[in-house]
């Protein structure tokens, strides 16, 4: 371990060296600061070094040329130095958002806007360039608008189907597809590429990625810069972005969500069948969060962002207050720090779950994978990594009290019935042929998806989304393992199914009782 160590000795009033005070930093994180900022500096380098050989070649030859060029020639030098110049600027602004995403001070403009209409955008740029691939689209008639920045959105698209083409095969088809759920909407971008291999699928969304390959270790750059803003885009808006794969040369599926426009969100479970209407249109000010963080500043963020939304908040840096605070202002939503959870051995998480059911979204300055699904195992509704904007922090309020609203509406659902199987949503208690059937909580959470469905299609994502809340959809592996485990228990041949049905890569579906 490189450390400073820093020494400084104490005098008396007589000047003698009565005691001495010694620091050590570890300065790794510093060295990868460092690291990565040469990384970056490489990368700019090389991606800045092609355009700029281009543009030096071509003013050379016009420059240095010993008789007149032909007009045509002349005129194609011209064109070739412009083009070069656009892609540099292409190449500054995607440095600068890169940079911007990573300081926490990305910002966008979000309005109500038509995605069919970004996506035409899209289609027609595309469309106007070297084409290579048939692009084919399908959009619902009833496709509600979202709130989200047009030009950011935009620009997701066109890197997206861009990428897409860069990447596969010239005359492969790309398909675009877009669907509802919840309160968010999804967009697929699926290519006919030769995949790597899919749990190596999210670090495409970094900004250097690596992963081996038959002739040895590839490295992916440019691509992984652009893939990288993407991400920050599309988080920046409260939405996920993920990538999916069914295997090498088999294609790749990108998927993002946007959230709904307001009105669209209130009517959200309209349309499913079994569930009532969504989430009433109450008054935001009558309802209370209650943010729980050590950090005064993200106290003071997350109290104007609440404000700014019409929401009443609550704020404390003392653990010691929360219970009388929720005794006081029963708050619908919970926000607490996940460091000040961990350090108490989320003791008193568990104190706020026996007293409240208002969902708990943990605020972490970090992800490690077992504090977060810790926090999960205790009945934490979703968790936030700092920074974040106000946008996405309230989509995950709005989404944490849709999912509640429609967890308590579930009691109200008559049995489901499907041959010999039956599920009371009430007591959460499954049947087939009278004999009860043990499930986990993911595994009834997965059942209870699909026959409040039953009829309709759900997508890998859907369900990863909706059972596991995976901020990185894409893994679906974990989701036919656990279906074979349901369909085992349920007494389900996988190779003539009766309630489970498969939609070979698309999703599953369940019958829908006559």
């Amino acid at each position: 371990v490189t450390a400073l160590v820093n020494a400084r000795p104490i005098y008396s009033d007589d000047g003698d060296i009565v005691s001495v005070v010694v620091t050590m930093q570890d300065l790794t994180p510093l060295q990868e600061v460092d690291r990565l900022r040469a990384e970056f500096l490489g990368m700019l380098n090389d991606e800045l070094r092609t355009p700029l050989t281009t543009i030096k070649g071509s003013t050379a030859t016009l420059l240095g040329s010993q008789c007149a060029l032909d007009p045509a020639e002349t005129q194609q030098f011209f064109r070739i130095i412009n083009e070069q110049t656009d892609r540099i600027r292409y190449l500054i602004n995607n440095f600068l958002d890169a940079t911007r995403i990573e300081a926490g001070t990305f910002s966008i403009n979000p309005e109500p806007v038509d995605m069919e209409g970004i996506f035409v955008e899209a289609k027609s740029a595309f469309l106007s360039g070297e084409v290579r691939n048939n692009l084919v689209s399908e959009f619902p008639q009833d496709l509600p608008r979202v709130i989200a920045d047009r030009q950011r959105i935009l620009q997701v698209m066109n890197i997206l189907l861009s990428y897409a083409s860069k990447s596969s095969p010239q005359g492969s088809s790309i398909r675009v597809t877009a669907s509802q759920f919840d309160a968010q909407v999804a967009f697929t971008v699926a290519d006919e590429a030769v995949s790597v291999s899919s749990e190596l699928l999210p670090r495409l969304f970094k900004k250097l990625s690596w992963f081996d390959s038959d002739d040895g270790k590839c490295k992916i750059e440019g691509e992984g810069l652009e893939l990288a803003i993407c991400r920050g885009i599309v988080e920046a808006h409260g939405g996920q972005i993920s990538a999916e794969s069914d295997g090498p040369g088999l294609g790749r599926r990108f998927t993002f969500t946007i959230p709904v426009g307001r009105e669209a969100a209130n009517t959200v479970g309209a349309t499913t069948p079994q569930l009532p209407v969504g989430l009433d249109n109450t008054d935001r000010k009558q309802e209370c969060i209650l943010a729980v963080d050590d950090d005064p500043q993200t106290l003071r963020y997350v109290r104007d962002a609440l404000s700014g939304e019409g929401y009443v908040p609550i704020t404390t840096d003392n653990p010691d207050e929360v219970i009388p605070l929720i005794y006081e202002f029963r708050p619908t939503v919970v926000l607490f720090d996940l460091e000040l959870a961990e350090s108490n051995e989320f003791e008193m998480v568990k104190s706020i779950s026996q007293i409240t059911e208002a969902p708990i979204i943990f605020l972490s300055g970090y992800g490690r994978d077992r504090t977060v699904a810790e926090a999960f195992n205790l009945g934490a509704a979703d968790y936030l990594v700092k920074p974040f904007s106000p946008i996405e922090l309230e989509a995950r309020i709005s989404t944490a009290l849709r999912r509640k609203a429609v967890s308590d509406r579930t009691q109200a659902l008559e049995p489901f019935i499907l041959g010999d199987l039956q599920v009371n949503y009430a007591e959460r208690v499954v049947t087939v042929a009278g004999r009860q059937v043990r499930l986990t909580a993911t595994e009834y959470n997965l059942l209870f998806e699909l026959s409040i469905n039953a009829g309709r299609v759900l997508t890998h994502d859907q369900l990863l989304e909706r059972v596991w809340r995976a901020k990185n959809t894409g893994d679906s592996q974990v989701l036919r393992a656990f279906v074979k485990a349901l369909r085992r228990k349920l007494g389900d041949d996988a190779r003539n199914p009766t309630y489970i049905l498969t939609e070979h890569r698309v999703g599953y579906r369940m019958p829908k009782p006559e």
